[in-house]
């Protein structure tokens, strides 16, 4: 197994690697071939992975692949972890990827970057398996930052767009301030252990925990606490969760496909993975998973309500995205780890379903984004229309669609998760992840009735020309399609209230609230028939469908009218709750300043001015003074050795 491990994480970087260094040898074929022929060669051997470690029941593999460097007794290697969780983030990552890499051909088809673009996807994929299948954190920390790095590189793809190279900036800066955190969280994993392999450290778990750390010279903290925090500030970053959420919606600057790629399987899920692996130490937190939950619920409502007021169609889906990792990261600050996972993996498929659908609007509407200069193209485009159709559905959870096993389980997980001495906390993030159900029905809807019903608003030069995308858009959609409907059915037994993860996911048995629901789960259509009586989360939804038709369709007069009526508000959601402000004049700006102030004050002033320019000054005048001894008359010179040599002879007498 060890060489299809290597196969499935080399063959999307050698395609990356001939496909961008031999493009224009190859040709635009050539790269789609290879690249496509690469992911999915590594789709089907992660597959192979699957079944082997779950219906074979393989055992898990943790192994060194190449040993970097040894100091001190820390290894630094590149090494594979290959367990279910792996397994099931392997397969997740590459059927994306593959659906993504074909959907391209169409959507890129007169772009002259067409080779490096796939070039780019092909090396995303390789950087998100190297962060999957990690053993250690050094691996894990190369594959964190290799998919950072190929994000900046893909939002910013149309370099030639001022607000593209303005988003992958953005994008890169807000990850750096998350990422370091993230690393100063491996360096006291480190300082602790002596170790970044991923069992020693869990072994040492309990050992950290009871163990103090003094941040800040004042009080000790607790060492675990202080770890999981650190490492949770990372995944804000990559996993976009307030307020480091900032550089999410832009990075809609970036081609569509890409834009599914990050929001679907790739980047934004990698802080979810992150937090899930390592369980065995954010149990050992009460404090870390309080912090987790906190941030989460926040994200959860707050960035759904910003869906409400976007018009890009593009961004409507980015604040969907938003607000459904904040729902994952609720889920992971309840200890419902496995929940988390379950929604990030039915979370994928219809994302990255409702992106590419928004792509082939785009491609049909000719690169027109704003719904409100759409309308009425149901009867133009009917595959885009159902399969969009299907992945509205289970975004908001519509019972027996993949969202609603994900959504609703994870619901009720926090509802009964673990309420001693925290009480507050899980009631407002239940409170959070309930009222976010109607948002998120809310804006779906309103997206999905003002661009496929109602009245046609676009000009009749698109008109006359919108028609269904071809195959090589379409086909990708129904795939994806398929999984958004049916695979919830499939997978929450196993998946969710099953022994899927085993010992890849570790929970206290007095957090285990996965444990709980399980007891009670028999079978997917009995837990179908109990969402209509366990809570108000599916009349929450209906509601919000109903308002959006109600608004959109049947009075289409009054939204404008309530944001008249309610401009605060409107204003408030429509400039983000002023976050890009905070960021842009804060501490970007603030980081200008500090640094002009350290170029003026420090570099000009103290370096130039005092060292460097003071130094060469001061030798400049006393070679000044001094040139004035040399006379070149020699009898000046005489009368100077008279003077000194009587000096000396003055002070031989005075020593005796």
């Amino acid at each position: 197994m060890q060489t299809i491990h290597l196969t499935i994480v080399l063959a999307p970087l050698l395609a990356a690697i001939v496909a961008g260094l031999f493009g224009k040898q190859i040709g635009r074929a050539g790269a789609h071939w290879l690249t496509i022929l690469a992911v999915g060669l590594s789709f089907v051997l992660s597959m192979v992975v699957l079944k082997d470690i779950y219906w074979d029941g393989g055992a898990v593999e943790n192994y060194s692949v190449y040993t970097w460097a040894v100091s001190d007794g820390l290894r630094m290697e590149v090494g594979f972890l290959i367990d279910r969780l792996t397994a099931l983030m392997m397969v997740v990552v590459t059927f994306v990827s593959f659906m993504v890499h074909i959907y391209t051909i169409g959507y890129m088809h007169d772009d002259p970057g067409y080779q490096r673009f796939f070039s780019y996807i092909s090396l995303f994929t390789f950087s998100m398996l190297m962060l999957v299948m990690s053993n250690n954190f050094l691996q894990l920390f190369f594959g964190w930052e290799a998919v950072g790095l190929v994000s900046y590189l893909l939002i910013g793809f149309w370099f030639k767009r001022e607000s593209a190279i303005f988003a992958n900036l953005k994008a890169f800066l807000v990850n750096r301030v998350g990422d370091f955190g993230f690393i100063l969280g491996i360096a006291a994993i480190v300082m602790f252990t002596n170790s970044l392999d991923y069992m020693t450290v869990f072994g040492a778990a309990g050992d950290i925990a009871r163990q103090d750390i003094a941040v800040f010279g004042g009080s000790p903290w607790n060492a675990m606490s202080v770890i999981c925090i650190l490492l949770f500030i990372g995944a804000m970053g990559k996993s976009a969760q307030a307020p480091l959420h900032v550089w999410l919606p832009d990075s809609m600057e970036g081609p569509t496909p890409i834009s599914a790629l990050i929001h679907a399987a790739t980047m934004v899920t990698a802080g979810i993975f992150m937090v899930a692996r390592m369980s065995p130490l954010f149990e050992l937190s009460e404090t870390a998973l309080a912090v987790v939950l906190v941030i989460g619920s926040i994200t959860a409502f707050f960035m759904g309500l910003l869906g409400i007021v976007q018009n890009d169609i593009k961004r409507v889906v980015a604040y969907s995205t938003l607000s459904q990792l904040g729902y994952m990261t609720v889920a992971l600050g309840a200890s419902a780890y496995g929940a988390a996972i379950f929604h990030l993996m039915t979370h994928a498929f219809f994302k990255a379903l409702l992106f590419l659908a928004a792509g082939s609007v785009i491609i049909a509407m000719h690169h027109e984004q704003d719904i409100r200069k759409m309308g009425g193209i149901r009867k133009y485009m009917p595959i885009t229309y159902w399969t969009s159709l299907v992945g509205s559905l289970a975004l908001i959870g519509f019972p027996g669609f993949a969202g609603f096993f994900s959504k609703d389980a994870l619901i009720e997980a926090v509802r009964h998760s673990h309420w001693e001495g925290q009480g507050a906390v899980y009631w407002i993030a239940y409170l959070s992840v309930l009222l976010g159900v109607f948002v998120t029905a809310l804006y779906s809807f309103r997206m999905f009735f003002l661009v496929f019903h109602g009245k046609e608003r676009m000009d009749e030069h698109t008109r006359s020309h919108i028609h269904e995308t071809p195959a090589v858009v379409t086909v990708p959609l129904v795939l994806l399609a398929i999984p958004s409907a049916v695979i919830g059915w499939f997978t929450i037994g196993p998946v969710l209230f099953g022994d899927f993860f085993g010992p890849s996911i570790f929970v206290l048995p007095g957090h285990d609230v996965l444990a709980e629901l399980g007891a009670e789960f028999h079978g997917s259509a009995q837990f179908l028939a109990h969402s209509f009586t366990a809570g108000p989360a599916f009349y929450l939804a209906a509601a919000g469908v109903l308002v959006a038709w109600f608004l959109y369709l049947k009075r289409p007069d009054l939204p404008e009218a309530i944001a008249n009526r309610m401009s605060g508000l409107y204003t408030l959601l429509d400039r983000k709750y002023y976050f890009d402000e905070l960021w842009i004049n804060g501490f970007a700006a603030g980081g200008r300043r500090l640094g002009r102030f350290l170029w003026t004050r420090g570099d000009e002033l103290i370096i130039d001015g005092v060292l460097v320019n003071g130094t060469a000054n001061s030798v400049g005048r006393l070679a000044g003074t001094l040139r004035h001894l040399q006379t070149g008359y020699l009898y000046h010179y005489a009368f100077a050795m008279i003077i000194a040599l009587t000096l000396f002879l003055g002070w031989l007498l005075w020593l005796q």
